[in-house]
């Protein structure tokens, strides 16, 4: 059974902390529509600055930069390193650009425009130029001519690089399909029904939630969160940064929650705090209750385990409370202040982490 490393579930790092902080007040122990409700809630009341379609045209300037290489964008579904003038036939397959050559409306193949990742004309109904279509989660830095290759084409699956399947389809690479996926699950989650996942790609439909399709399930799984991805997340939640919104897209956070609510291909699991497929047997035996509490919490486990001893941590990995006497009548939280925790449940058939949320008046 698959045991979990105590500095990562603990989650020490500057970054993650941050991450975690913007959670807070979200039950992160829920499953399936619960937890797909809670996020959509969050990343709709802290998307407290909506930009406009020229505002989110210099965001793209900003948050898609190349970490480290100054006034370079990446160009989404691009995959060669050149850089313009281009050789010929093969401006298409650029992948960086100076932020100043936005699209001036010339032929110059050294542009880049705003790529739609969920284009509007698939919105039910169309997503616009404001609301929706001005969202910089969803905008991306793109070559011209390639843009407008993809078009309003939907996702497929395929491999190598990104190109044309047929009049219908377009495979995002393999280097881009995961920012893809994690964008129109955000897009779902922020605009609800006007954004389906399944008006955007080709796949199956996933039992618990017909809308979602098990493409970018596999997609989010199969292509990790990159420093990119991080840089622009972090920079659109930041109020204080001219062109943030407050918000932040979940799965960048950490991919594993589309895993938690819709199920599919396992993606990881950033966090380090929930249990694989192979262990979710394990989470279901043990019962914390109540949560949130104030005052006291108890644990109980089925008949055929048993509880070694119980740890209280604090999000930055410092130890609170220990007991081994679990068949208390609950463990006292009098003392502890109002806050984010995670119980270590050690027990006779392994290590269970649970979020335990303390209140008080």
């Amino acid at each position: 059974m698959r045991k979990f490393i105590f500095l990562l579930s603990f989650l020490i790092t500057i970054s993650i902390i941050g991450q975690q902080s913007y959670y807070d007040n979200v039950d992160l122990t829920l499953s399936g529509i619960p937890l797909k409700v809670e996020l959509a809630s969050k990343i709709t009341n802290t998307h407290s600055n909506i930009l406009s379609y020229s505002e989110a045209r210099e965001a793209l300037k900003i948050v898609d930069l190349v970490p480290g290489q100054g006034d370079l964008v990446y160009l989404v579904y691009g995959f060669a390193p050149e850089l313009c003038p281009a050789s010929p036939g093969n401006d298409n397959e650029h992948r960086r650009r100076d932020k100043s050559n936005f699209d001036n409306g010339t032929n110059d193949p050294c542009l880049w425009n705003r790529e739609h990742t969920y284009p509007k004309s698939l919105g039910t109904p169309d997503l616009g130029t404001s609301g929706p279509g001005a969202d910089a989660h969803m905008l991306r830095a793109c070559d011209k001519k390639r843009n407008a290759e993809r078009g309003n084409k939907l996702f497929k699956e395929g491999s190598g690089n990104s190109h044309t399947i047929d009049a219908n389809s377009w495979y995002a690479g393999d280097e881009w399909k995961g920012d893809m996926a994690r964008i129109i699950m955000y897009m779902y989650l922020r605009y609800g029904d006007q954004c389906k996942p399944i008006n955007v790609g080709y796949g199956n439909s996933i039992a618990i939630d017909t809308y979602m399709i098990d493409l970018f399930l596999q997609w989010n799984a199969e292509d990790p969160v990159s420093e990119y991805e991080e840089n622009r997340n972090n920079y659109m939640e930041n109020t204080s940064n001219t062109y943030g919104q407050g918000n932040r897209n979940p799965f960048i956070d950490n991919p594993y929650l589309a895993t938690r609510i819709w199920g599919g291909q396992e993606a990881e699991d950033i966090w380090g705090i929930y249990l694989g497929a192979d262990d979710l047997n394990l989470e279901s035996t043990v019962l914390v209750y109540p949560n949130p509490s104030s005052d006291i919490v108890f644990i109980k486990a089925s008949d055929n385990f048993e509880i070694n001893n119980i740890l209280i941590y604090s999000i930055t990995g410092d130890r609170i409370k220990f007991t081994n006497n679990t068949k208390s009548n609950g463990i006292s939280l009098k003392e502890i202040p109002s806050g984010f925790y995670f119980l270590h449940i050690n027990t006779s058939q392994g290590l269970l982490i649970k979020k335990l949320v303390v209140t008080k008046d």
